[in-house]
């Protein structure tokens, strides 16, 4: 079996790379997934909410390739500022929880100037192990 691009279903297409991308070992590789949804349009303006869209788009990639939110064995988060994630972390425990459960993969947190996408806040990729 040759790698395998995971796209879910209803979404617009990525555009010069893969949302998803399965290994031949059943290792998922998931691109960086900001807080817009599956017509690339972003719904808010708030970190939180952007946070909370960024990971179910990453439940929607592993879901697509057959997998649940407990095969994420790691994840990197982006943020453009620090101070409101710091400020938020109630809100954004009780978000992350929402999507993820109680499931917490091996994590990293980098804060940059700026993402791509201009109205982006924040961007998290993952790496899943499916079984």
């Amino acid at each position: 079996m040759a790698n395998k691009v995971i796209q879910p279903g209803g979404w617009l297409p990525a555009k010069g790379y893969a949302n998803g991308v399965l290994t031949r070992d059943g290792t998922l590789h998931i691109g960086g997934q900001i807080g817009w949804d599956a017509e690339q349009n972003f719904r808010t303006h708030d970190f939180v909410g952007q946070m909370q869209q960024a990971l179910e788009n990453i439940r929607a990639v592993v879901e697509a390739a057959g997998g649940h939110v407990g095969d994420i064995v790691r994840m990197t988060w982006f943020v453009t500022d620090k101070t409101e994630y710091l400020a938020r972390q109630r809100e954004v425990g009780a978000a992350y929880r929402a999507v993820m459960g109680r499931h917490f993969p091996a994590m990293s947190l980098v804060v940059v100037k700026e993402l791509v996408e201009d109205e982006a806040m924040v961007e998290i990729e993952a790496t899943a192990q499916l079984q």
